[in-house]
């Protein structure tokens, strides 16, 4: 029952991370309605100035890919760190329709999110809270018992994107992009972001249940049992295994969704 608790506190955790990110993403749209600049009154034209000048080019235009990643070009994705630090591989802003992704595109899809700087990070302080909970107890303390829960923690993440951004999505022909709504009210971004966990659109641009969301995070969690203690090899830590990296999936969506109001709001940034 111990082993229990500590699995659900640590999906309670995300959940709250959750919770406390959507309230910002929240009053980030809440303040979107500024009121409109007047315009400035036109300047008048000097005598014997009469040659306009060239165009400033619009980095802000959609679809611009100055600046972008080889792999960004040929996904039509996106890297805009989340709060500058956690990757956001595989984002789709400005687009309706992509053509489809071949299953290497998939895979570079998967190991740049899985190898990215940024999921080190955050693995250690999964691994730090697992450590202050000593969970599980067979692996004590100290820097040996870190290391083997940072790895555990790396696995679970890890196994799990390869699962569902490049193996089953190639094997089913599913699409594993976020394709952002953009606009519209809160509520209906932030269901069209959980709805994304179990309708994604096919190779042909078709949607349909996402079986690489389910049926990889459930295989995940199988495999993970290779690595984890003995007494945590059971259906009750599978089932949480699985729950974590189904919220962990659903936190994803909403801040690929909501990051960029946020971002023009609370940092002030208009481009990635």
């Amino acid at each position: 029952m111990s082993m229990i608790r500590q699995s659900w506190m640590r999906c309670f955790t995300v959940f709250s991370l959750w919770i406390a990110l959507l309230a910002v993403a929240a009053c980030s749209l809440a303040q979107q309605q500024d009121p409109p600049q007047p315009s400035p009154p036109p300047s008048s034209t000097q005598s014997g100035n009469t040659a306009t000048p060239p165009p400033a080019k619009d980095k802000d235009k959609p679809g611009e890919t100055v600046g972008k990643s080889k792999l960004e070009k040929e996904t039509g994705t996106i890297n805009d760190r989340i709060f500058e630090v956690l990757p956001n591989y595989g984002t789709v802003e400005n687009a309706q329709e992509l053509p489809p992704l071949r299953t290497g595109q998939k895979f570079r899809l998967a190991t740049a999110g899985v190898f990215d700087w940024g999921a080190y990070p955050f693995n250690g302080i999964l691994s730090g809270i697992a450590q202050a909970k000593n969970d599980p107890k067979e692996w004590g303390q100290g820097w040996g018992a870190y290391g083997k829960r940072y790895g555990a923690n790396f696995a679970d993440n890890s196994i799990g994107t390869y699962m569902t951004t490049a193996i089953f999505p190639s094997l089913l022909h599913e699409d594993p992009r976020y394709y952002q709504r953009g606009s519209g009210r809160f509520g209906r971004r932030a269901y069209h972001a959980v709805n994304r966990l179990f309708i994604t659109r096919t190779d042909s641009g078709h949607d349909h249940f996402n079986y690489s969301e389910s049926v990889g995070n459930a295989v995940a969690s199988a495999i993970s049992n290779i690595y984890h203690v003995p007494s945590d090899r059971t259906a009750a830590r599978n089932a949480t295994t699985f729950a974590f990296l189904i919220l962990y999936d659903g936190m994803d969506n909403e801040l690929k969704e909501f990051w960029p109001d946020i971002r023009r709001k609370v940092f002030h940034k208009n481009t990635p």
